[in-house]
């Protein structure tokens, strides 16, 4: 009830209007009491969410049934709203979307059940903050104990739309919907009267300010939290809110590892504070300083109660309960091997920037340590020098929001690109192992002709704070001095040692982002030491001064721009293309795609305005539209491409690929053109193709077109729906001393120990007829194993499997082969290399399903 004056007297009434009559005190109060809840709104905003989610949770914990029906439509209901009611309510939360389209959905109305009665608000508040606090929205309260007829018309209006217009919003739905979401333009508006209600109209990191300032720096974040007193600590938001719902159901499935994809300025390494509240130990690892020390204050941020430590070149802290840790040291097997942490001494390991573990240092620390789980962070798991980054995770992507996604979500601004053509020849400078010589580059690029062009398109769009990305120190230092020149404000940061005459051109890494920030410089040229763990929103320009042939550096310099900042409405990226290698596939990293599908003989398409992100502009030079399409005409055939593949994988590891590795380190882009080409496909018949490019062993040569070769080449092609026939063969494979009959216990040691890994274990877990897998034993295990993958490999392969009794044999005429080391080997190769297929196909069929849904909707 509310009360006003009247010639002195009080009035009390059953309206409340808003401004200093709040809504919200009415809803809290009445939450508290009810034995059931029902809202019907237009819309859910996450501040609202946020202003009645302890009150929820509480009514919940309760055991009283809650009901939301909301609208989809306009795209107004947040995503992050749904999903932190999703995850705050369980079981007890009917959510539904009303689903007749092209019809508004404009009712708002709260029910109540009492223990003795029922009420209802009526009125014109949705579930925002401003409209439960201090917005003009006038709503009516229904008494059903004086009013019954009106409460039970309007309880009949809800129920009938709830019942008969209205669709679910499970798990799958809520994914669908969060895919799809742009943000509206009207939340431009609604920043004008409450920036509560428009996450994106401050700089990231609103709602946790307290924290970040305590902490020193500025987070990837979200919007402001209900009303005073201000937080103490910060709350997930936006993407790291979808990512923790992904992770907690992921967990539930058995699995043990995972990755997230998210693009730079989301929050990664909040996320991962977060996330590890449900563990105690906790090992992080990364490999610069500057990211351990800001992952340090993002963690004291959400878990203060818990001691931290660093472990690098110069501490060796062990004890804490998170350890900050140097890759390039932790990595050392020396510190493995004989150091201060046993395998299980931590419960869950993160691995920052994960494109990077695919090197040995990261290889060691994953393979060492046996946490509960491990998560890999990064923004690019594109292939690093052809290395699957995916793989490293068994093809366990978690949660995945790229950079379009970011973007058309208003977690990221938008960027006006400009692909400025750059007459410098790239044929003249030495290309050796996916590189050009940087000496020969840097001294090529450094002349006043092109440092002109720079400074004339530099000017041109205008910049008060902006990063260019340079060839080498050399180059850094020309650039530095040509724009001083020009009376522009501006250094280097480069590693190393400088001569004296250009020590005054130079600044060391901290006071450089410090006199940026505040606008004493205008411009910072380096190298590599921006790509990662820069944290300046407020740069609006972006130079790339080199040949970016890779889409992580591409985007992790794109990435340095994209931050949001108070005021800021976009980010200008000036990228000078020359005839470099892969030039002409930058327009698909514009969109965090490959080009995979457009870049090759038969024709180039680039990308057309819908393909990019909502407000963002996308502006290539005429001269570069037609290198592009030239670079694209001039591949080689993909016979010869795949051949040239193979011998540089081979340089990269040092040996002769074999099936595993080559599917592993194999461009993506030339995969997917090969994949269905039965003639082209090498894994089709490995050992046919090492035979063509000249690259057979002795004793491999024995085996072409052998019965070994056969039955090789069998396994290499077998149907695979699930991973059941992988045991089998480890069985069969014996640790290298290949058996020729296996019996049950073989069978049960082999599944169980194939199906203790997580990856493996998922496709049992999700499957209802072995989704109690976790508490079996040899029986089930053995029970599977002779209904499904022994039935069929002994009815379809017949010539090479067969049963006596209760033995499963390998043919007769295999016994020359088992003892063959080359045999042998092609053996596991092929069992490791389906396995990873399995985990990518997996990954694949997920996505098309989900692309399949979308699109029938």
């Amino acid at each position: 009830m509310s009360s006003y004056q009247i010639g002195g007297a009080a009035v009390t009434h059953n309206c409340i209007t808003g401004g200093t009559d709040h809504f919200y005190p009415q809803l809290k109060e009445a939450i508290g009491r009810a034995v059931k809840i029902a809202f019907n709104v237009s819309f859910l905003m996450t501040s609202g969410v946020r202003l009645l989610l302890e009150d929820l949770q509480a009514a919940a914990a309760a055991g009283v049934p809650i009901t939301i029906l909301c609208a989809n439509y306009l795209n107004i209901t947040q995503p992050e709203a749904l999903f932190l009611l999703k995850d705050a309510l369980g079981d007890r939360l009917d959510l539904r979307f009303y689903n007749v389209p092209n019809q508004s959905f404009h009712a708002k109305a709260y029910f109540f059940s009492y223990p003795d009665y029922e009420e209802v608000f009526v009125g014109s508040s949705n579930l925002s903050r401003s409209a439960l606090t201090s917005g003009i929205e006038w709503n009516y309260r229904i008494d059903g104990r004086t009013s019954p007829d009106d409460c039970a018309f309007f309880r009949q209006s809800f129920e009938t739309l709830l019942n008969q217009h209205s669709i679910l919003i499970d798990d799958r739905e809520l994914k669908r919907y969060a895919k799809q979401w742009v943000r509206p333009k009207i939340y431009n508006q609604l920043a004008a009267f409450d920036s509560a209600d428009a996450p994106d109209a401050e700089a990231p990191g609103a709602a946790n300010r307290v924290a970040q300032t305590r902490a020193g720096f500025a987070v990837d974040g979200v919007e402001p939290m209900p009303p005073a007193p201000l937080i103490a600590f910060p709350q997930p938001t936006g993407a790291q809110v979808e990512a923790l719902y992904a992770l907690k159901n992921f967990r539930r499935e058995g699995l043990d590892k995972g990755l997230i994809v998210a693009a730079t300025g989301i929050g990664k390494t909040f996320l991962a504070a977060f996330d590890s509240r449900d563990f105690k130990r906790i090992l992080f690892v990364a490999h610069r300083d500057e990211i351990l020390t800001q992952a340090e204050h993002s963690f004291k941020c959400v878990r203060p109660a818990l001691t931290t430590g660093h472990f690098n070149g110069s501490r060796k802290e062990t004890g804490a309960d998170i350890i900050f840790a140097s890759v390039q040291t932790l990595g050392n097997p020396a510190y493995l091997e004989n150091g201060p942490f046993a395998p299980e001494a931590f419960d869950y390991l993160i691995i920052d920037e994960f494109h990077h573990a695919v090197s040995d240092s990261y290889q060691h620390i994953i393979v060492y340590f046996k946490p509960r789980f491990l998560l890999g962070l990064t923004a690019t798991p594109e292939r690093l020098d052809n290395q699957d980054v995916f793989a490293l995770c068994d093809y366990n992507v978690v949660y995945e929001v790229r950079l379009k996604e970011a973007i058309n979500r208003g977690w990221l601004v938008p960027f006006r690109y400009y692909g400025i053509y750059d007459a410098l020849d790239y044929d003249q400078v030495d290309f050796r192992n996916g590189q050009y010589d940087s000496e020969q580059l840097a001294e090529l690029a450094s002349v006043n002709k092109r440092g002109n062009l720079i400074f004339k398109h530099y000017a041109k769009y205008g910049s008060h704070r902006a990063l260019g990305f340079c060839i080498n120190r050399r180059h850094a230092l020309y650039m530095t001095a040509y724009f001083r020149e020009q009376e522009i404000n501006c250094c280097a940061v480069i590693s190393g040692t400088v001569s004296a005459e250009q020590q005054a051109l130079v600044k060391d890494r901290e006071s450089a982002i410090s006199d940026l920030k505040t606008g004493k410089l205008a411009v910072i040229f380096s190298v590599d030491m921006f790509n990662e763990g820069l944290d300046i929103p407020e740069l609006d320009m972006v130079m790339f001064l080199r040949p970016t042939q890779s889409p992580i550096v591409f985007l992790q310099q794109l990435g340095r721009g994209l931050r949001k900042s108070r005021g800021k409405t976009h980010v200008k990226v000036l990228d000078f293309i020359g005839n470099y290698k892969k030039a002409n596939l930058v327009p698909f990293w514009l969109n965090s795609e490959t080009g995979a599908e457009s870049s090759g003989r038969s024709g180039y398409r680039l990308p057309t305005e819908d393909d990019y992100p909502a407000d963002c502009l996308v502006d290539f030079d005429f001269n570069l539209i037609d290198l592009f399409k030239k670079m694209a005409a001039a591949q080689k055939k993909l016979k010869d491409r795949i051949s040239d593949e193979f011998f540089q994988i081979a340089d990269l590891l040092g040996h002769r690929p074999l099936r595993r590795d080559f599917y592993i380190h194999l461009d993506e882009t030339l995969y997917r053109q090969i994949r269905s080409k039965k003639e082209l496909n090498p894994f089709r018949d490995y050992l046919g193709f090492l035979e063509a490019i000249g690259q057979t062993t002795p004793a491999e040569k024995e085996l072409l077109g052998s019965f070994g070769h056969q039955f090789l080449n069998t396994i290499e092609n077998t149907a695979m729906a699930k991973t059941y026939k992988m045991p089998v063969l480890l069985a069969f494979y014996n640790d290298g001393e290949i058996k020729r009959e296996i019996d049950d216990d073989d069978l049960y040691r082999s599944f169980k120990a194939f199906y203790e890994k997580g990856s493996n274990r998922i496709d049992l877990l999700r499957d209802k007829a072995t989704a109690g897998a976790m508490d079996w034993g040899k029986s089930e295990y053995v029970s599977l194993a002779w209904r499904n993958p022994l039935h069929f490999l002994a009815r379809t392969d017949g010539e090479f499997f067969y049963q006596v009794g209760e033995r499963f044999c390998l043919a007769p005429e295999l016994g020359d082969f088992v003892t063959n080391p080359a045999f042998v080997k092609h053996f596991k190769d092929i069992i490791d290399y389906r396995t990873k297929r399995f985990y990518k196909e997996r990954l694949e069929k997920l996505e098309i399903q989900e692309q399949a849904a979308e699109n029938t909707r």
